[in-house]
């Protein structure tokens, strides 16, 4: 069974695909943590995330790189969203996407493309959302518990703009997949949230299920 979790920045979709991916047994991969490590091995090299020749070159970096802590840091964020909207990474990195997803027995990746590009062939397809108020309360909340003093306005700000870019980008736009399944996170806790979005899956899979052997 393959699972696209796709959606916004901050919006709950990197935790309910990784209850998922628990809950079904199956290997769960973040993608934006790709664009992440490549947008952090720009800064890391000096030079800029606008720069596509940059990214591109930054897009050859070990899995291990993939575990770093400051991947999570406000500054890689940014980074990514930047370097996301080069076409010329974006197909860099599609293959090893594909890959993960096409594993024996499935797998669950979330991110921006999954349902749309990476696996548009998906048993089951989610976009979880939120309003850009509720998720950057979540993401000044997340950064307070690492330690980070950023004011929550500079939060929000930086939402509606990741927003703006990752919508209105040229190559692959974010954007819910026709046959994707809408979860609106904005009043749910975790464990409400969680709990929606496994029942999503059961019914998307169920269906799927029915329209292989109809």
């Amino acid at each position: 069974m393959i699972v696209a979790v796709d959606g916004p920045a901050a919006s709950g979709k990197g935790t309910i695909a990784r209850a998922i991916a628990r809950a079904h047994g199956l290997p769960h991969l973040d993608t934006g943590l790709l664009y992440r490590a490549v947008g952090l091995g720009v800064l890391r090299a000096g030079g800029d995330p606008t720069d596509e020749a940059a990214a591109l070159a930054a897009c050859r970096f070990a899995d291990a790189a993939l575990g770093e802590g400051e991947l999570k840091s406000e500054a890689a964020g940014k980074a990514a969203s930047l370097v996301s909207a080069h076409p010329a990474v974006r197909a860099a990195l599609l293959e090893r996407q594909r890959t993960f997803a096409r594993q024996p027995g499935g797998a669950v990746l979330d991110g921006r493309d999954i349902g749309t590009v990476i696996a548009p062939q998906a048993d089951a397809k989610l976009f979880v959302t939120a309003s850009p108020d509720a998720r950057a309360d979540r993401r000044w909340r997340e950064l307070a518990a690492m330690g980070l003093a950023v004011a929550r306005d500079h939060v929000l700000a930086d939402i509606r703009a990741r927003d703006a870019r990752d919508s209105g980008r040229a190559t692959a736009p974010l954007r819910m997949a026709d046959d994707a399944r809408l979860l609106d996170t904005s009043a749910m806790g975790i464990e409400e949230a969680i709990a929606a979005a496994l029942a999503l899956v059961a019914d998307a899979g169920l269906q799927a299920a029915n329209d292989r052997t109809s």
